[in-house]
């Protein structure tokens, strides 16, 4: 199975090229094309394999969500001319990213086992277990790290250390509200159960637009609903769709992203399998199976509808 790892292009009028840790952005002046690549992170650290089909994968299911929500919040997209790439505003990104967590799930359960009982500056209640449904949605904000981890951050730090005006401040919280709602309403209609997701926001012209992918398995964790009550009472883990299991399989193989640890092995086997999950979560989301596609002319083709998009 092939994959994209990166992309060499060089467009006429290009004024700059960024590599993230999964996207290939070019800029063109106040315009940008970004690529979704097949690269996949976790703990902020990009792993050695790249996972084929999982770039058009989130880059597609991104697209169906700001579709879906610009009517919410104005979003950064002016086309999706291929698969793998989305063309939009150039914006100047706030450092911080919006997350916003319905369920006890992920890192937020890892920090309430090991005791804590506040995160990012949110009182959380006693007696909780594992992927139990929080009282009411909750706002955990973390830093938006250049190099290395993002860091938990409360809205009082965000706020003493001018990171975001207050104004603004306010409005990202009434955006992602608004934004969860709505993913809650359309993953409900696929039979699933937005557990809790981030949302990155930028401004252009003075105002203030959703940048970036939302509401896919990179950004967000999903479960399954049927079932979800019969193994909460049982104590069962939870059936989910998101890139969770990647963080557990490289827990379980002693890797956290911190400092000494190597990342495990990972076998054809294993990027096979985190391949599948990928688009299993995009037939559970749209409704459709992912077509099959030829990987051998599929760089060119990329480059030509960036071409195509900004001439």
């Amino acid at each position: 199975m092939k994959a994209i790892k990166e992309t060499q292009f060089k467009f006429n009028h290009q004024t700059g090229f960024y590599s993230g840790k999964v996207r290939d952005v070019y800029f063109f002046g106040d315009k940008m094309a970004m690529v979704a690549t097949d690269r996949i992170s976790a703990f902020d650290v990009i792993l050695p394999q790249a996972i084929p089909d999982k770039g058009r994968v989130l880059n597609q299911i991104a697209a169906d969500n700001l579709e879906a929500t610009k009517d919410l919040v104005p979003n950064w997209v002016l086309s999706t001319p291929d698969p793998n790439v989305t063309v939009g505003f150039k914006c100047e990104t706030f450092p911080v990213e919006m997350v916003i967590r319905g369920y006890l799930a992920g890192h937020a359960w890892r920090e309430y086992r090991a005791g804590k009982r506040m995160l990012c500056g949110v009182p959380l209640p006693e007696g909780l277990k594992e992927n139990d449904k929080l009282p009411h949605p909750l706002i955990t904000p973390t830093t938006k790290a250049k190099v290395g981890h993002d860091e938990d951050i409360s809205r009082e730090e965000i706020l003493s250390r001018g990171l975001v005006i207050e104004s603004e401040y306010v409005q990202l919280e009434d955006y992602t509200r608004a934004l969860f709602a709505r993913g809650t309403a359309l993953a409900e209609k696929r039979g699933l159960i937005l557990v809790d997701t981030k949302y990155e926001f930028g401004k252009h012209n003075g105002t203030i637009y959703l940048i970036d992918e939302i509401h896919t398995p990179d950004s967000s964790r999903y479960f399954y609903q049927e079932g979800y009550e019969k193994r909460q009472a049982n104590g069962e883990p939870q059936k989910q769709l998101s890139k969770e299991f990647v963080r557990q399989w490289l827990i379980e193989n002693g890797f956290q992203g911190k400092e000494g640890q190597q990342i495990p092995e990972m076998t054809d086997e294993i990027v096979t399998s985190i391949s599948d999950r990928y688009k299993e979560l995009y037939q559970q989301m749209t409704g459709k199976k992912l077509d099959p596609i030829n990987y051998d002319s599929l760089l060119d083709r990329i480059e030509k509808s960036i071409v195509n998009s900004i001439n």
